[in-house]
């Protein structure tokens, strides 16, 4: 800011050089002949000097600085408004919203406004590009991208200033992300690759535009080195530490746990807000030290002592979610649902925090009690506190499609058999089983009552205890809800519901004022006392009796309802859930209790398959069609299981999933799955049947936990008879086996080397010396180390066995070093495998020395192995935005 003091003190001393030079040819009587040289000045028609000067100085300080003025308030405001969610990796570009852009619509148009004027009134001044690329950015915001397009392309096209155009090109890569238009995104990006002499500010601008590119394409790889580069050009501090809290979590989320702590430091730099560097320090901890501790207690007394800290009131929740998630992995589920439910209720500053809570709980209900309902319930609260445009909530919405379809037929079920079994009872029955009903729901609000009437206690852990008598309850009436709940509930059942009025005991209320001495509430008072009554959640005893059908149409309703109920209930769970004894349950329900159903030879098939799946007695079903429905389809395919190549069905599921292979790919896994059942019901047992399978476990990867994931592989293992598909499936589930579950699978073969092995010593590389001093990395022993395995993206995908095997070995050699393994792409040409972390070079370096002796992984050759190498984190981050291997290995070389 202290060129634009310079320059507007310099306007200021100019402006008051005309004045003093009027006063003076005033004097003189020359005043009229500066009235016409300030007014020739004035005109936009002449482009000479003394015009351009005036234009230029009046439009750069005028029109053109309010209006950006303006915009940057703006831009302002929707940074201030946004609530960063640092559960999450946090965006490369805060989303703009719509809210805040329409409640300063006002003040865009007065930008607007100005800048035009700019543009008009001062046609000669070179900051007329400059106002039509405020026009085009006032435009983006407000949404106008075509309007904001065309003028960003005019002010390349026509500007005559390099940082101008640069500037402008940056914004249009921007708004061909947004777009989606990745064919001129890349076209932009070539164009700009090529563009000399751009300033730090402008090249700021553009690696975190290309980062958000790769973000936008899930590419991993580029958004770190995009943001390492920008690093370079930050200026900011605040924002430096916003860039190396999103390079830590992507390094965390890769596994890449030294790395990940690294920039959780860096995070800590420049004055973060406080919540950023409460999550960096929380995150810090996590990867350097709390998820390998061995002492529990100094873990739980590190979260207790997060909790107790007054700064962190406001983020209680997120504490004891982490300890939750802690305790998880230390196998007490138990106690990780009791801190998932207390932390449900702590206070805390981001909303969607809840969300995620709730949407833990649904994981456990769902993997570890294939409890269906209560995942889906879990669910619906997890969305009332994630916004409906959130990634998470997009994910969420399409797992809950099919549990709302479950949950919907088992409601049904229940409430129909439930209201059909009543309509047999005699009215009295009726009667008795409707009051203890409601006796029943008497009893649960006092519950609920005594269990809020519980005192509470400061720590987060005696929380989670049962109520131990400590403290009592009070005496005073109106001060303990227990007491009040029960006197409301007798006087309810002793003289019903009645309004609040004096003399209500008397039975001739009609020779009582008609108007109550208490005047009920107003709508403007602030609290209702009939909304506050928990008795208002029971219900009336009518309500209930009127509930229960008594005509034979009704009846007959119910009793469709539940045969459609049954069947698709019994659908979903063989398609969708995997859950072939409870489907098996649901469909004979059909067959049995519905003879006559139109849905009887599709259950009878059903059947058999579920039956063929589970070893059963599925012939009985196949015998059931061909002596009850000889004609259906369902009776064909079960007779004709491996139909000709060239049958209609075949060559009609070979389109349906060619469909849903492209859905897959697509991203859109619902759909895919959508597909796949649908050409599984209409043609079943081809020879594609097989492949449809094996492509919605596929989906199943990718939508739910990875222990139904590994469930679906292994079923379909066990029974598929395809051995090219069997195995294929068999390597998508060796990364989800343990390490003793790999070793029993592939015995750890015989490391000692024979005659024809390489030896590392003799490596085909030539041993380089080079000058340190000019090199660009540099020698730090002391320094965090990680251990490199580079090779091709394709040596990586036949090298299938590489992380079992680095385990073993991990096991065998290192078992006390708590080392983590972590991939990545580091470019199109090589993917990488990271070990770490070692604590200094010399521990490297004995990892590396016997790692190029004894390792030894199948397909992988041994020429890799040799050209491994171990790297400083600050190397690191110097290799990956070069990304020249061949510069480091010769640096390796020469200096360890």
């Amino acid at each position: 800011m202290a060129w634009l003091v310079v320059l507007l003190s310099a306007a200021n001393t100019l402006f008051w050089y005309f004045i003093w030079s009027a006063y003076l040819m005033f004097k003189k009587g020359t005043f009229s002949f500066l009235l016409i040289f300030l007014f020739l000045a004035c005109s936009s028609e002449k482009n000479t000097f003394t015009n351009r000067a005036f234009h230029n100085l009046t439009s750069h300080y005028n029109a053109y600085y309010l209006a950006d003025t303006k915009i940057n308030e703006v831009k302002k405001e929707v940074r201030n408004k946004y609530k960063e969610d640092y559960t999450q990796i946090l965006p490369v570009f805060i989303p703009i919203d719509s809210a805040t852009i329409d409640s300063n619509e006002e003040v865009l148009e007065n930008a607007r406004e100005l800048a035009s004027k700019a543009i008009e009134w001062h046609r000669i001044s070179k900051w007329v590009d400059d106002s039509y690329f405020l026009l085009g950015q006032i435009d983006y915001l407000q949404g106008n991208f075509d309007d904001a397009q065309n003028t960003f392309k005019y002010v390349n096209v026509n500007a005559k200033d390099n940082d101008l155009r640069h500037q402008t090109l940056v914004a249009l890569l921007r708004l061909y992300v947004d777009l989606g238009e990745y064919e001129k995104a890349n076209f932009t990006i070539d164009y700009l690759s090529k563009e000399e002499e751009i300033s730090d500010a402008n090249r700021y601008e553009l690696y975190r535009t290309l980062a958000y590119y790769y973000e936008s394409r899930d590419d991993l790889n580029g958004v770190l080195g995009a943001l390492d580069k920008a690093l370079d050009y930050e200026q900011d501090k605040k924002e430096a530490s916003r860039i190396n809290f999103i390079l830590a979590q992507r390094y965390q989320r890769s596994g890449l746990d030294a790395l990940a702590f690294d920039y959780y430091k860096k995070a800590l730099d420049g004055n973060p807000p406080y919540e950023r560097s409460f999550f960096a320090q929380l995150y810090a901890q996590q990867v350097a030290e709390l998820n390998k501790s061995k002492d529990l207690k100094k873990v739980r007394n590190y979260y207790e002592d997060l909790y107790k800290d007054p700064k962190n009131k406001d983020l209680k929740d997120v504490v004891v979610y982490e300890m939750a998630l802690f305790e998880e992995k230390q196998g007490d589920l138990d106690r990780t649902l009791e801190l998932l439910h207390q932390a449900a209720k702590e206070p805390g500053s981001n909303p969607r925090q809840k969300g995620y809570i709730y949407q833990k709980l649904a994981e456990i209900n769902l993997d570890q009690f294939r409890d269906y309902r209560a995942t889906k319930y879990y669910l619906d609260s997890a969305l009332t506190f994630i916004k409906d445009t959130d990634p998470v909530a997009i994910q969420i919405q399409e797992q809950k499609e099919m549990l709302d379809q479950y949950v919907f037929h088992v409601e049904r079920i229940e409430q129909n058999d439930s209201l059909m079994t009543l309509a047999k009872k005699s009215p009295e029955e009726q009667r008795l089983i409707a009051e203890t009903y409601i006796k029943s729901e008497e009893e649960r609000l006092l519950r609920e009552a005594a269990e809020a009437q519980q005192p509470q206690s400061s720590s987060i852990f005696d929380n989670l205890l049962a109520f131990n008598d400590r403290g009592t309850t009070s005496s005073f009436y109106f001060d303990n809800s227990l007491v009040m709940q029960q006197g409301a509930i007798d006087f309810r059942r002793n003289w019903g519901t009645r309004p609040l009025q004096d003399n209500w005991r008397r039975s001739a209320v009609s020779f009582q004022d008609a108007n109550p001495t208490i005047a009920a509430p107003s709508e403007t008072d602030s609290v209702s006392v009939e909304e506050d009554n928990p008795l208002n959640q029971l219900p009336d005893i009518d309500e209930l009796l009127g509930q229960i059908p008594s005509s034979p149409e009704r009846l007959q309703a119910l009793d469709l309802e539940l045969e459609e109920s049954y069947f698709e209930l019994g659908k979903l769970l063989f398609f969708e859930l995997k859950e072939e004894e409870q489907s098996i349950t649901n469909l004979e329900t059909v067959v049995r209790e519905y003879p006559e159903s139109s849905k009887k030879p599709e259950a009878y098939y059903l059947l058999y398959l579920a039956q063929k799946d589970l070893g059963g007695n599925y012939e009985q079903y196949s015998a059931r069609l061909n002596r009850e429905f000889p004609d259906s389809r369902f009776t064909f395919s079960v007779n004709n299981p491996h139909a000709a190549s060239g049958n209609l069905a075949y060559l009609k599921s070979s389109e349906e999933y060619a469909k849903a292979y492209d859905a897959y790919y697509g991203g859109n896994y619902s759909q895919s799955k959508s597909i796949i059942r649908g050409a599984l019901e209409s043609y079943p047992l081809t020879r594609n049947t097989e492949r449809l399978m094996l492509l919605d476990i596929m989906n199943t990867g990718k939508t739910e936990s990875k222990a139904n994931y590994r469930a679906e592989l292994e079923n379909y293992i066990a029974n598929s008879q395809d051995s090219a598909l069997v195995d294929l499936a068999r390597n998508m589930l060796y990364p989800l086996l343990s390490e003793e579950e790999l070793a029993s699978l592939n015995p750890q073969k015989d490391t000692q080397s024979d005659s024809t092995a390489v030896n590392p010593d003799e490596s085909t590389e030539q041993n380089v010396d080079i000058d340190l001093s000019e090199s660009p990395y540099k020698v730090n022993n002391s320094q965090t180390h990680i251990f490199v395995l580079a090779m091709e993206p394709s040596q990586a995908e036949t090298a299938e066995r590489l992380l079992g095997d680095l385990e073993n070995f991990h096991a065998k050699n290192f078992s006390n070093a708590r080392l983590r393994t972590g991939n990545m792409n580091m470019s199109r040409e090589n993917a990488i495998y990271i070990i770490s972390p070692f604590t200094s070079a010399d521990q490297a370096k004995k990892y590396y020395e016997i790692f190029v002796k004894e390792f030894k992984s199948e397909n992988l050759p041994q020429e890799i192995i040799n050209s491994s190498f171990f790297i400083s984190i600050e190397n690191f981050q110097t290799l990956n935005k070069s990304k020249n291997l061949d510069e480091y290995r010769a640096f390796f070389k020469s200096a360890y």
